[in-house]
């Protein structure tokens, strides 16, 4: 029966992140970039200074949290295993090349995000409780008048964020406090509960709370320990862009343990990783940047592009290029074992060790703690907000089984509805770009709009 499943999803998984995926993503992306006249880069100044100029600020609407707190849960949960492991996956199989294809899947996705969390503000409500809700099920119910199709968004969700955004977050935890202290699963799985359980009881503001320090902190760690290997080999840096854009259009010859990569291997493998980390298309970042307290949808979409930048362009470069200026890609390690050996590499000391380590430990669990107001906001959709309070709850109990079990299936099952959440999430934005464009021109051309900046 196990056997059967793993068929059946590896048949599916195939296509959900394999070339008809991305290329839908992708085509979303540059349909997006070319009917917004490239707002990503035309007003990417513009989303820095809002996000970074206005932290501890109202956004002078409604919604339970500050915009910057709803970028920061955004981020906890997007910033994740992906940018450590998966990085490091994507340039042992496709090679150098495979970064130049994770960037561009990253400018592309600050479309895609901008558009879907546009949106999303456009159709978002309050529940029983007062919490400002959103998201792709609300696009596809009171936008295109499919509620089947959003109750079919919100179960993938809910399902999908068990695994994704817990078990394998968990396990990731536990794995690595295992391998770096001896620390027992059981105790890790017990420690996580708790912590866990004093975030997320409280909901989407207590989350908040939590994001808006964390997140800076991790990310402070993470790019300030790669930018200090990038200044050690800077030397090196020229070379290394030559590899890439070499690798990206003509592929990577073989070099010591590694087998060498054909370009199809570089796009395919750059472009789903960055798809992967970013999750601009699947729908999920949009249902917290809901929640913010802000007064144009547009405005909000600004935080959109910040969040794809500082993971992809930011965090996702800042570990190819460390595994790339160490010279430790062709060694045939790989995933996570292959970022730690780069920072262990590049940097004195045991600080690698501190950086690779503390940064899976911080990356994982604040993805733990943001996919739980995804997995909720889906529930809530299909039950109503009584589900909630069980739903953190059942979080709990799945965050020991992830750390003390085995999470093969669970990884492969998760992953591919992880993938099909882009399906409805799509549709709904692609049927929605006259209004994403309406609420673009209104917001840039309307009086006293600080978007006219």
């Amino acid at each position: 029966m196990v056997d059967t499943i793993e068929r059946l999803n590896a048949f599916v998984n195939g296509y959900v992140w394999g070339w008809p995926m991305i290329a839908l993503l992708m085509g979303t992306g540059l349909l997006l970039t070319v009917l917004t006249g490239f707002i990503q880069v035309r007003k990417l100044g513009f989303a820095l200074r809002e996000v970074l100029g206005k932290i501890t600020q109202r956004g002078g609407g409604v919604g339970s949290v500050r915009p910057f707190q709803a970028v920061a849960t955004a981020l906890a949960s997007t910033v994740g295993v992906g940018n450590i492991a998966g990085v490091a996956t994507a340039i042992s199989i496709g090679g150098p090349g495979a970064l130049f294809w994770l960037w561009l899947s990253g400018l592309l996705g600050m479309a895609t995000k901008y558009a879907e969390i546009v949106v999303a503000l456009h159709y978002r409500e309050p529940d029983d409780s007062g919490t400002m809700r959103g998201g792709a099920m609300y696009v596809l119910k009171k936008g295109l008048g499919l509620p089947w199709l959003g109750a079919v968004f919100a179960l993938l969700t809910s399902v999908a964020a068990f695994g994704i955004g817990n078990m394998v977050q968990a396990n990731s935890v536990a794995d690595a406090l295992r391998a770096s202290f001896g620390v027992p699963t059981t105790a890790t799985g017990v420690a996580l509960v708790v912590i866990t359980a004093v975030v997320i009881l409280g909901g989407i503001k207590s989350i908040a709370r939590v994001t808006e320090w964390l997140v800076p902190f991790m990310a402070i760690l993470y790019l300030g320990g790669g930018l200090i290997v990038i200044v050690l080999y800077a030397g090196h840096l020229p070379r290394v862009l030559g590899l890439v854009m070499e690798g990206a259009f003509t592929g990577s010859a073989a070099v010591g343990g590694f087998a060498g990569s054909t370009i199809m291997m570089a796009m395919r493998y750059g472009i789903a990783r960055g798809l992967f980390s970013n999750e601009a298309g699947l729908g999920s970042a949009p249902m917290v940047h809901a929640a913010a307290d802000t007064d144009h949808p547009v405005r909000q979409g600004m935080y959109g592009i910040f969040e794809v930048f500082v993971d992809t362009i930011l965090i996702c470069t800042t570990t190819g290029l460390v595994i790339l200026l160490t010279d430790v890609w062709s060694g045939g390690l790989t995933g996570a074992a292959l970022s730690a050996k780069a920072f262990e590499t590049g940097l004195p000391g045991t600080f690698g060790d501190i950086v690779v380590t503390g940064g899976l430990l911080m990356f994982a669990f604040s993805t733990l703690i943001g996919w739980s107001y995804y997995g909720e906001t889906g529930i809530v959709y299909l039950l109503g907000t009584k589900a909630a309070v069980p739903y953190r709850l059942l979080w709990l109990v799945f965050v020991y089984l992830g750390a003390t079990g085995s999470l093969h299936l669970v990884w492969d099952i998760a992953d591919t509805l992880n993938g099909l959440m882009a399906i409805p999430n799509l549709i709904g934005v692609l049927a929605s770009i006259p209004l994403l464009l309406r609420l673009q021109r209104e917001f840039f051309s309307g009086p006293g709009r600080s978007g006219r900046r």
